[in-house]
């Protein structure tokens, strides 16, 4: 009985990709990987490709992602240096750098047992660092005087060399996510902050009056600057008003009666304006003028 050319191809096709299987693995671009010869560590691959093996049992691969994986610690409570009660939640985000220490410390890599040692760790770090510090520093009125900052990179400070010498992860961020307060403070909290709120709006008050005041007081100083300065020009134009009406009155009190013409034409040329009409009698002053005009060489009375 004569065999399919096509099924003994395929057959050995599949021989072939079952012995490849066997003697070769890849690592992906975000994994690394930890051989094993008899159940002992044999070589760490940090680097994606083709590698080659001996067949199980002899030799076994176990491949981590080592990628940056986050982690949130649990809601819990916390007291600070003055005995405050806060609730803090904490996140970091780790990576696998030595995949040999974290493939013998948990249990051929178990994540889950990683991140139940780190809840442990950032649980002890927090406690730690947040009984050094006041209330203050984690919730106030205040900007300027919260030291968050300062907190999580004194945490960081010391689960990272931790993390890295007995887990072989390097923690590399670490931040508070959410603060919380017992219901127990929260009103003396509240009545804290707004205690510190009408403080500011007191004294924000306060300066704001004090500076009106100054206003006020620098625009009076300013208007009676103004107005002894306008009364000053006032009584030298008066002045030199009176001493050029002086020199009028003694050159009418030479010459009455020019006065009185001059006075009686000054009158008539205002009635006179803007084409008026009148109807009087000719002998009332200063219109009597109109009746008798002077002769040539006559002189003025």
């Amino acid at each position: 009985m004569k065999r399919n050319p096509i099924t003994l191809i395929a057959g050995g096709v599949l021989i072939f990709i079952f012995t490849f299987m066997l003697f070769a693995f890849q690592v992906r671009v975000t994994q690394v990987a930890v051989v094993t010869t008899f159940g002992k560590y044999s070589r760490s691959i940090t680097e994606p490709g083709l590698y080659f093996r001996m067949p199980y049992p002899i030799n076994n691969v176990y491949r981590f992602d080592k990628r940056l994986a986050n982690f949130e610690k649990k809601f819990e409570q916390t007291t600070t240096k003055d005995g405050r009660n806060v609730q803090v939640t904490v996140y970091v985000g780790w990576k696998i750098i030595d995949p040999q220490m974290f493939l013998a410390r948990f249990d051929r890599g178990d994540v889950t047992r990683a991140e139940q040692s780190l809840e442990n760790l950032v649980r002890d770090a927090k406690n730690g660092v947040i009984g050094q510090h006041p209330f203050g520093d984690l919730i106030s009125p205040d900007p300027t005087a919260v030291r968050l900052t300062l907190i999580e990179k004194e945490m960081l400070d010391i689960i990272r060399p931790h993390a890295k010498s007995n887990y072989g992860i390097e923690v590399s961020m670490l931040g508070i996510k959410q603060l919380g307060l017992p219901e127990s403070i929260t009103g003396k909290v509240f009545e804290r902050m707004r205690e510190e709120r009408q403080r500011l709006v007191k004294k924000f008050t306060g300066e704001g009056d004090a500076q009106a005041i100054q206003i006020r007081a620098e625009a009076d100083r300013e208007r009676q600057e103004i107005l002894a300065d306008a009364e000053a020009k006032a009584t030298v134009i008066k002045g030199q008003a009176d001493a050029k009406a002086a020199e009028s009155y003694a050159a009418f009190q030479q010459n009455p009666s020019l006065a009185i013409y001059l006075l009686q034409l000054k009158a008539l040329e205002a009635s006179l304006k803007d084409r008026t009409t009148l109807i009087l009698d000719d002998q009332t002053p200063p219109f009597n003028m109109l009746n008798r005009a002077p002769s040539a060489g006559a002189k003025l009375p």
